[in-house]
């Protein structure tokens, strides 16, 4: 019996050979985070320091992107329930 070989390297799986298994992302975007927050990206941009959200910039000057870990806003997100 020959060991089975597999074409796809990357697979993220052990218990599953030959799936790949789809990776929430860690950081999300200025417009991510607007859009999951039903906000515009102006205030995403003015209130996430005022409300915990830490900003991780990428880049320099204008094109500088700043992303969001997706873990803290959904922290945030849980803080806001009315109990």
């Amino acid at each position: 019996m020959e060991p089975q070989s597999h074409s796809d390297e990357t697979c993220t799986d052990i218990n599953s050979p030959g799936r790949r298994r789809s990776v929430e992302p860690v950081l999300m975007d200025t417009s991510e985070v607007a859009t999951m927050l039903n906000m515009s990206t102006s205030w995403v941009y003015k209130e996430a320091s005022k409300l915990g959200l830490k900003g991780y910039k990428l880049g320099r000057g204008r094109n500088a992107k700043v992303l969001y870990k997706r873990a803290e806003l959904f922290k945030w997100l849980e803080q806001q329930k009315i109990h």
